[in-house]
């Protein structure tokens, strides 16, 4: 983090106002990718959750071998569970989390893409939700991610895989953007560059990945 802004403004000199603009940038980006879960709105979420997807969906069906499997899968000491998923509507963070939370695997972090409201970002993050800094989602060249790249990599690689992870928060990545295509999305493999350094930096001993096919007879 603190080599990445040697060719940025402001301010390149090392004073003490420059020292702090650049840390209130750092929080800012901080700021954007994560923020503490709020027990509250979870609680309340998985409230009005069952109510709300009655209403969009006459049922919802799970295989019942796999989701045994992925049980026991959770149940393995201190390895992690990574799920990649396809995409096929904005219903799809909410409603794989509920299943998870429902099945006591525990509230996940799910990937959330860039085109989102203040608001709901802000609200969303509360509730499991991680973000790609929006200088990251402007920019896709990996020599050009600057501060907002070192900052992830400083949350993502090695703390937030060790220290999420480690703690039983599965994390969720969705693979394409809604709707679907056979192509893997920009921030999908931005993501999983931050896993793989994990793994290459021994940050975790290893990680299970769980594969999730989303499909609707009609999508929302």
């Amino acid at each position: 983090v603190q080599d990445a802004p040697s060719g940025r403004d402001p301010g390149s000199g090392g004073d003490e106002g420059s020292r702090r603009r650049w840390k209130e940038e750092i929080c800012r980006i901080l700021g954007e990718i994560q923020a503490p879960l709020s027990p509250l709105l979870l609680r309340l979420c998985h409230w009005l959750l069952p109510k709300l997807l009655t209403r969009l969906f006459l049922g919802v069906q799970l295989h019942r071998g796999q989701l045994e499997m992925v049980l026991q899968a959770a149940r393995t000491p201190e390895v992690p569970l990574v799920f990649l998923c396809s995409h096929q509507s904005q219903v799809d963070g909410l409603l794989l989390s509920f299943v998870l939370l429902s099945q006591g695997i525990g509230v996940p972090r799910v990937t959330v893409g860039a085109q989102t409201s203040p608001r709901l970002r802000s609200l969303l993050q509360r509730l499991g939700g991680i973000f790609l800094p929006s200088g990251m989602a402007q920019t896709w060249s990996n020599r050009d991610e600057g501060l907002p790249g070192a900052v992830l990599d400083a949350v993502v690689s090695p703390q937030y895989v060790q220290e999420v992870l480690r703690s039983r928060q599965p994390l969720v990545l969705f693979l394409e953007e809604p709707p679907a295509s056979l192509r893997l999305a920009d921030p999908a493999r931005r993501w999983l560059l931050r896993v793989l350094r994990a793994l290459r930096d021994a940050a975790v001993p290893d990680v299970l990945i769980v594969p999730v096919g989303i499909a609707y007879d009609m999508a929302p």
